[in-house]
């Protein structure tokens, strides 16, 4: 009989999923609405990096199904892509958390972006109302 490995046995399941939870910040980044323009400045910069990097990955990803046969790149799109595409969105919500903080400690307006962003979740599980 096969056993059944749980989620903490699996880090390649914590990570897709955590990967892909835009709500949940790094480890010892805070909240946006609390921090200091020198804080904010911080992870704007950490999101800005990583976001980058997923964004090349991706592409490269793409660059490599173009050889691959149907069967192999539809495996790709149905497992690697959503997974790399979740992370990038999630590195791409934080960022525009830390944007907004950052305008905001400067004491100018959002830029406009045809969306706003949703305020991350206080850590107590509530919602921020604002940033």
């Amino acid at each position: 009989m096969k056993q059944v490995q749980s989620k903490r046995s699996r880090p390649d399941i914590t990570a897709a999923v955590r990967g892909g939870d835009w709500t949940l910040g790094m480890n010892g980044e805070g909240v946006p609405g609390h921090a200091t323009l020198k804080q904010a400045l911080h992870w704007k910069q950490i999101y800005t990096e990583i976001l980058a990097m997923e964004e090349k990955v991706l592409t490269r990803i793409r660059q490599l199904m173009d050889n691959q046969s149907d069967e192999a790149r539809r495996e790709v799109e149905l497992t690697n892509v959503p997974v790399v595409v979740a992370q990038a969105e999630r590195f791409r919500q934080r960022l525009g958390y830390w944007e907004a903080r950052v305008h905001e400690l400067n004491g100018a307006a959002l830029p406009k972006r045809g969306r706003r962003v949703p305020a991350p979740p206080h850590s107590n599980g509530s919602t921020q109302t604002s940033l």
